[in-house]
């Protein structure tokens, strides 16, 4: 099995890209002083924001377009593997800001932390940022690395932690950014989710795999999971899952024409594993049962 690289703490990563550690749970790695090295799978204990150019070594990816040439954030969440084994050796560039979760502990941005979700996105669905927000980003790194330098006392911490928040809710403006300057990207994968909705239910898919999930339409995209409903929600102003649903009442209202077709038939043709249950979301969705509604045609 191939070898993954384990870095289990902040100054584990440190010492291996030849940084010294100011904080055991915090750091702004300086990736240009590691030894160069050869590509491999990465897998970090902690929380891991690369800022890169786009062609670079250990992160190089393919995306049809970009829509700026200035840099890119890559984020991932503890636990993550990156990258692939092969023989090149590289020079690691840029700089990484990496936490470890128990820094989070007790704050309000470790409560928070799971709304971020681009830390859930692949690495084909980076931040590509202009010139202007890469020296926004620079900034903010700058400001961490500044207090990671000051002699520590009782504020440290929380400016610490602070500066980290304004940094991520830069990224969310920038993220929301990028979703527009994409727009046209973004339709087409509207139109494809709308071709994947209809080719679920008009065959056999939902009777084999049940009722629809976000993780199918989001691999059919080639997409991660929270990358696709953030991008479905700020296209539709729906999440994924009551889009999908808006479907599927759609199609249950179609099936209900055919008066031949039972509801229990209807229910299992649209995935569901007890009729029941099909009923109640039916209710909920429309405002009358399907026998009521079946009444109404």
């Amino acid at each position: 099995m191939e070898e993954i690289q384990h870095f289990e703490s902040v100054t584990q990563y440190n010492a291996f890209n030849n940084n010294s550690t100011l904080h055991p749970l915090v750091s702004i790695v300086h990736l240009d002083k590691a030894d160069p090295r050869h590509n491999r799978k990465l897998r970090y204990d902690f929380y891991t924001v690369f800022l890169k150019k786009i062609h670079c070594g250990d992160l190089r990816y393919g995306l049809a377009n970009y829509d700026y040439e200035e840099g890119s954030l890559i984020f991932l969440a503890p636990g993550q593997v990156i990258g692939q084994y092969n023989e090149d050796y590289y020079q690691p560039q840029g700089l990484a800001l990496v936490f470890h979760p128990d820094l989070l502990v007790g704050t309000t941005l470790g409560k928070q932390i799971d709304q971020y979700h681009f830390f859930s996105y692949q690495v084909h669905e980076a931040l590509h940022l202009s010139e202007s927000e890469r020296k926004v980003i620079g900034d903010c790194f700058a400001n961490i690395e500044y207090e990671l330098e000051h002699a520590i006392d009782k504020h440290s911490k929380q400016l610490i932690i602070s500066n980290i928040e304004l940094f991520l809710n830069y990224c969310t403006r920038f993220y929301d950014r990028q979703f527009i300057t994409r727009e046209n990207a973004n339709k087409g994968a509207l139109v494809k989710f709308e071709q994947e909705l209809n080719n679920y239910f008009t065959g056999d898919i939902a009777q084999e795999y049940g009722l629809p999930a976000v993780a199918y339409f989001a691999d059919k995209l080639h997409m991660s999971p929270n990358y696709f409903g953030d991008l479905i929600k700020k296209e539709t102003g729906k999440s994924a899952q009551e889009y999908i649903q808006g479907k599927l009442m759609d199609m249950a209202k179609i099936k209900m024409h055919d008066s031949e077709k039972s509801i229990q038939l209807i229910a299992t043709e649209l995935g569901f594993k007890y009729p029941q249950h099909f009923t109640r979301l039916f209710k909920k969705r429309i405002g009358a049962t399907p026998n009521e509604y079946r009444k109404t045609l």
